[in-house]
């Protein structure tokens, strides 16, 4: 397998694709970014300038078309996936879309049938798996560190839906945008939680909006939040444990994010420091004790989970490198570790049980 070439729809000079992708494919041997594109021509040459990309785009379709990309990265927001990611898909190339895949649960089982029908390699953007702090927790757990698993609780903070924004911001308080308190930070921390500990059997859940209008700041207006920012979510794991979820849009001067994991052997619990509850870029501590421990210890994270991914990539880069390393090994292996738009169409369907078991007030069947 050759050097993979690269092509990133939205890589601007600055937001999510310069935090995260940028830097995590400049890290990795086994990649080349070669294109980039915006919506228009300016940003995207000094984007291509300023990254030394040999290509800038205006058109995401001359990007797409471009004969040294062979994966193209869809980083731009959600109400624009459905067009891009169906324009990868018929030119008949792989695709890494961020996530949420779409819009809602018929936007995400279009694209993931197109997927299937054009037989590529997909990706979802779900990260917070491949932190290393979360794979030698679900290894501790396999191994039987904790025991029976009795129950877990996960609080944490998505940082952005505060009661001031600005205009670009603004979309995030829309329901209709799809990304919300819910699809995005509860999203990938019940990603990560099923990944450690199972997937749901049942789910009940509460979904409010406790802040009921937004701030614009640079307009000097207020408008009105349709999104729920205070996510509650409970149920039960497939091996019997229950699972609290709870998550607040703004942040905390207390915990911003702690998940704890109890069993009859053992305990774990996984932190971050300051306000940034947002499980997939967080920097995570893992700590526990067992037996006759009166309180958990640090627990050091391995080096065999860092040898893809130089332990000095930090922030929103370290775990998406750690996305790519693995894709990288399973197109060289042949393997398929990294999840792709069918796994993105499993967790749509437990974000509309979610919503469903709110709006009804009763349990839903988390299962596809």
């Amino acid at each position: 397998m050759g050097t993979i070439g690269v092509g990133i729809i939205g890589a601007g000079l600055d937001g999510w694709a310069a935090l995260s992708h940028i830097p995590a494919l400049s890290a990795l041997p086994d990649y080349e970014l070669r294109a980039i594109s915006t919506t228009r021509r300016e940003s995207a040459e000094a984007a291509a300038r300023k990254f030394g990309v040999p290509a800038g785009f205006d058109n995401h379709r001359d990007l797409i078309a471009h004969p040294d990309v062979d994966l193209v990265v869809v980083a731009v927001k959600v109400a624009h996936h459905h067009t891009l990611i169906s324009d990868v898909l018929e030119a008949g190339k792989a695709v890494y879309s961020e996530w949420p895949l779409g819009i809602g649960l018929e936007q995400a089982a279009v694209l993931a049938e197109r997927a299937r029908a054009a037989q590529v390699r997909t990706v979802i953007g779900l990260q917070g798996r491949f932190a290393p702090a979360v794979r030698h927790a679900r290894d501790l757990v396999a191994e039987g560190y904790l025991g029976k698993v009795l129950g877990t609780t996960l609080v944490g903070s998505g940082v952005a839906w505060v009661g001031e924004t600005d205009r670009s911001h603004a979309y995030i308080f829309d329901k209709a945008s799809g990304a919300t308190t819910l699809a995005v930070p509860a999203m990938h921390a019940l990603d990560a939680l099923n990944f450690v500990l199972g997937d749901f059997d049942e789910v009940s859940a509460n979904l409010v909006r406790g802040r009921t209008e937004v701030r614009i700041a640079d307009e000097g207006i207020t408008v009105p939040v349709t999104a729920a920012d205070q996510v509650s979510v409970a149920g039960t794991l497939r091996g019997g444990a229950a699972a609290s979820v709870f998550y607040r849009g703004a942040y905390s001067r207390g915990d911003n994010l702690r998940w704890e994991i109890n069993g009859t052997e053992g305990d774990l619990v996984l932190s971050a420091p300051g306000i940034n509850g947002n499980l997939q870029v967080a920097d995570l501590r893992l700590q526990g004790g067992q037996g006759s421990d009166s309180e958990v210890a640090p627990i050091e994270i391995p080096d065999r989970y860092f040898t893809a991914v130089p332990r000095g990539l930090t922030g929103p880069a370290h775990n998406v490198a750690q996305v790519y390393a693995a894709l990288a090994a399973d197109l060289r292996d042949g393997t398929h570790t990294v999840p792709g738009f069918d796994h993105a169409l499993d967790r749509h369907r437990l974000l509309n049980a979610i919503e469903d078991a709110s709006r009804t007030r009763s349990a839903r069947k988390a299962a596809a």
